[in-house]
């Protein structure tokens, strides 16, 4: 979803960007000098939170965690000194969107501009100094910063931009804002019905004003060139190198083409893959019923796994595609969309449960959360040797505006819900006025879920948000954005503790994608992904949390990214 020279200039930041040269290892290394925390135990609120100083890893994975008697039990190891330093398992993001990520590092950046005029000409720019581009590309705009919180329109882009046809998708990527040129090269006129799932935005001619909503974003989208596997292949080793700067060394990629899938196998063959990637199959892909008959696959090092498929039930709140019950507090006439009808969604659930795949939908809206949790219950009803799905290990992405009276349901059918911190913290500004005082009381509900028996799996949803996972920690821990607004934190009493939340990002985001036996953890037997931090999580106030700093990230041992200045 590129052109010419966005994929070349991914192929020239690669060259200065390249990831750390591995580390070469020892028969066995013995790190030392450093405070350590992990968790030990079963998944859930059933574990113990502990601390050590010593660590020995042979072959990529740990052998023994402990103190300085490691040092006499193992004299032959080769001696790591961490220099006083902080050591913590492997973040783990639940759900994120690495092709994207990678594609929106050379696009133009709108995330963060709060007025529609500096967003246009921060397009502009980028148009002009990137005359080659046929099409001009970007993403991140969101017009509910902007001090009007209208939609922008064609008009808008025409200004400055009409020999090119433009799309720009905003934040939460179910909305596009296109020029006329856009419009026209998909034949989008006012005769153009508005496909299932989705909505063209029109003036009061009925003419389409530039602002595409869901799956109407494919009528235009359709028409940009698509990149080469090669130019993927680039733009993920960008990804990767960025995220594990992050202190990442595992992301569930949340819905990837059968292209997009085979791009990690071949990366993984030519030993270009630092990070691991548990991809969920897109259920819209034309492959899926091959995929599916393929079985869950697992490279031997355990760096690809491709065991889900994701499917969309709704759109996004921001862009009101949210599918509610009732309509939005804030547009009385208005429902959201259901981008995947129900009929379908209980044909696809059945099909990905049968063919023994996790099943992970996307559900924003109260109507789609309900609507999952039913077709859940109904495959156990349908299976009287089933009593939960909990062995299964079905998600709800998101899972962010809920009836309350259905937030118990996820733990009784054992259902996980996938929940991204950030998103509250980014949302806080329209969410209530998007489903009333009423409705809120379920949303972003993370103390609700964890006290009705869920362990959440939580993540960042990059690049919709930033994919550093200490914004998320910070954000579900203070329930305020980096400003520390609001003071006492927004509706509080949902928030989680430090110790929670570092293992919504460690061991339980592990668990959600069937990770948890080789990852998640700093223990004897599993691999020794691992990062070193510049401070204390545990020893700073919370406010800090999100200024904590990656220095080194190892994934099987392997230092795979290290600080500049460290």
């Amino acid at each position: 979803m590129n052109t010419k020279f966005s994929w070349s200039l991914i192929a020239s930041a690669c060259a200065t960007l390249a990831l750390t040269s591995p580390v070469a290892q020892a028969e066995a290394q013995l790190y030392h000098n450093f405070t350590g925390y992990t968790f030990s135990g079963q998944d859930g609120a059933a574990l113990d939170l502990h601390s050590f100083n010593h660590m020995v890893v042979e072959d990529g994975k740990i052998v023994a965690t402990g103190n300085a008697n490691l040092a006499q039990q193992f004299p032959d190891a080769r001696s790591v000194n961490l220099q006083g330093r902080i050591v913590l398992p492997g973040l783990i993001d639940a759900h994120g969107h690495i092709h994207g990520l990678g594609e929106n590092l050379v696009q133009v950046d709108l995330r963060g501009i709060n007025n529609r005029t500096a967003t246009v000409a921060k397009v502009a720019n980028y148009a002009d100094a990137n005359l080659e581009l046929e099409w001009v590309l970007g993403r991140g705009w969101n017009q509910v910063n902007w001090p009007t919180r209208d939609y922008p329109n064609r008009q808008d882009l025409d200004e400055v931009i009409n020999d090119r046809p433009v799309f720009l998708v905003r934040i939460d990527a179910h909305a596009a804002w296109v020029n006329t040129h856009a419009l026209e090269l998909a034949g989008i006129d006012k005769d153009t019905p508005d496909p299932d799932g989705g909505q063209i935005l029109r003036d009061s001619d009925g003419n389409a004003t530039g602002i595409l909503i869901d799956t109407a974003m494919e009528l235009v989208r359709q028409h940009i060139p698509e990149p080469t596997q090669e130019a993927r292949l680039q733009a993920v080793n960008m990804a990767q190198q960025h995220l594990l700067e992050l202190g990442l060394t595992q992301v569930l990629d949340a819905g990837a083409s059968a292209a997009q899938l085979d791009d990690y196998r071949q990366l993984n063959e030519r030993g270009e893959l630092n990070m691991r990637v548990n991809a969920m199959i897109s259920a819209s892909d034309p492959s899926l019923s091959e995929l599916l008959s393929a079985g869950v696959y697992e490279s031997d090092d355990h760096k690809v796994r491709i065991g889900n498929v994701k499917m969309y039930g709704d759109g996004a709140l921001g862009s009101r595609g949210a599918r509610l019950i009732e309509p939005y507090s804030d547009e009385p006439d208005n429902y959201g969309l259901l981008i995947t009808p129900a009929e379908r969604v209980r044909a696809l659930f059945e099909d990905i449960h049968q063919a023994g795949f996790q099943i992970s939908y996307h559900a924003i809206g109260d109507y789609p959360n309900q609507l999952a949790l039913d077709e859940f219950a109904r495959i156990i009803e349908n299976d009287a040797s089933i009593d939960s799905l909990g062995q299964y290990r079905h998600r709800i992405e998101h899972a962010q505006i809920v009836r309350v009276e259905d937030i118990p349901r996820f733990a009784e059918l054992g259902i996980i819900p996938s929940m991204q911190p950030t998103h509250a913290t980014s949302d806080m500004n329209m969410a209530e006025d998007r489903v009333g005082s009423e409705r809120i009381a379920g949303a972003y509900a993370w103390r609700s879920f964890i006290d009705s028996g869920s362990i959440i799996a939580a993540g960042s949803d990059f690049p919709v948000e930033l994919a550093n996972p200490f914004y998320g920690i910070h954000a579900a821990v203070t329930r305020q954005d980096r400003n520390g607004q609001p003071v006492e934190g927004w509706y509080p009493e949902q928030a989680l503790t430090l110790v929670e939340s570092l293992r919504s990002f460690t061991l339980d985001a592990a668990y959600s994608g069937f990770t948890d036996s080789y990852t998640g953890t700093l223990e004897a037997g599993k691999y020794a992904d691992f990062i070193v931090i510049d401070r204390d999580p545990f020893k700073i106030s919370n406010k800090d949390l999100w200024r904590i700093k990656v220095l080194s990230t190892y994934v099987a041992g392997e230092q795979v990214y290290q600080h500049s200045n460290r």
